[in-house]
């Protein structure tokens, strides 16, 4: 199972851009769960405003490319087990053909923790999903941001809204939060930073010395003393901070003096954390596109589905026909997974294409006091 995050910095993607660098894991994953965060630049039009689906459908466009480069064994093939959008969250699964017919029971819930502490300018994404007889669960956030001391709290405070207001439409012997799935990926620009300033940081920054810097982790110190994701897992982190570069450059905006922009310490925002015995980190890396201001991040894990329960059925529900996702964020069904046999297969690719062109309304949550 191929996990990864990006905060792509409200830039949309032109045709020449290449995720197979990105996607180039040690071996091909048969699930890709892909997390995006400001697909859309975060301002009140795209707030307060109709939902800008084109940047997903592109993104959509490119990951298919990537993923099914000339694919000739149709068991090889990935098809769109679901996605959704928020504001500039972004959040989609791909699954091999092989274990496509195993998928099931697919719902999305989003939670928006922004402006007034409900707009979706942050938040998150959920995605349950069955498989076989494990239930998943792919969390995609954009938490809050900010240098300032106490700004760590407010992410605290954003996980904490997260796991409580997220609510999963009610399916027979179903999760309906979170923490009630056997495994759970959360994913994401998380935007924990440094506790030093940068001239604290630069000489460990020439060093590379990364253990080091992550003695002074905003979230390795939060997760430490209990105040966030406790008993949730991290892998080692071994590649330098992902946030924030110049633009088109290896050079972060704080080594340069003549950068307009506000000053950033580097820092590991972007993460991916797990909880489940039934997953197992196999490489936690990053890449080096220089697309955005954020290196994407991804995290190769190993994945045990139960099939041994013979009392429940792995049936899954009939396709959605690209329902549209709605302002409301209905917790219906996604597009779900169904049999794919060869002569299904243009039909998939029809229902892949009518999700990526259907235009969405914001996927916040319907607020009495607003």
């Amino acid at each position: 199972m191929f996990v990864g995050t990006w905060n792509v910095g409200g830039k949309s993607p032109d045709e020449a851009l290449n995720l197979r660098d990105w996607f180039n894991s040690p071996s091909p994953a048969h699930v890709y769960v892909i997390g995006f965060q400001e697909i859309v630049p975060l301002n009140a039009g795209n707030v307060l405003g109709p939902e800008d689906s084109g940047p997903a459908a592109k993104w959509l466009s490119l990951m298919r490319q990537a993923l099914n480069p000339n694919t000739s064994q149709e068991e090889e093939r990935y098809y769109l087990a679901a996605s959704r959008q928020m504001v500039g969250i972004f959040l989609c699964v791909w699954v091999r053909a092989d274990l496509y017919t195993h998928v099931s029971n697919i719902r999305a819930s989003c939670v928006g923790t922004g402006i007034m502490g409900y707009l979706g300018n942050k938040g998150s994404i959920s995605i349950s999903m069955r498989l076989y007889h494990s239930t998943f669960c792919f969390v995609c956030t954009h938490l809050a941001s900010g240098e300032k001391d106490g700004d760590e709290m407010r992410r605290n405070l954003h996980v904490s809204e997260i796991l409580k207001r997220t609510k999963f439409s009610t399916s027979f012997n179903a999760p309906e939060t979170i923490l009630q799935h056997n495994n759970i990926i959360w994913l994401g620009d998380l935007n924990y930073r440094l506790v030093a300033g940068y001239d604290d940081t630069h000489e460990l920054l020439k060093k590379n010395d990364w253990q080091a810097l992550l003695e002074m982790d905003q979230l390795r110190i939060e997760q430490k003393a209990g105040r966030v994701f406790k008993d949730w897992n991290e892998g080692g982190i071994y590649f330098a901070p992902t946030y924030k570069y110049l633009a088109n450059s290896d050079h972060y905006v704080a080594q340069t003096s003549k950068s307009k922009e506000k000053r950033r310490t580097p820092a590991w925002c972007d993460r991916i954390l797990w909880k489940g015995e039934g997953l197992k980190q196999l490489c936690y890396v990053r890449g080096e596109s220089k697309f955005s201001d954020h290196r994407p991040v991804y995290s190769l894990f190993s994945a045990q589905a139960d099939l041994t329960r013979k009392n429940e059925s792995t049936t899954p529900p009939p396709p959605s026909n690209g329902a549209a996702i709605t302002r409301s964020c209905s917790t219906k069904p996604l597009v779900n997974a169904v049999a794919l046999p060869s002569s299904c297969a243009a039909k998939v690719q029809a229902e892949e294409q009518l999700l990526m062109l259907t235009r969405t309304q914001s996927c916040m949550d319907t607020v009495q006091s607003l």
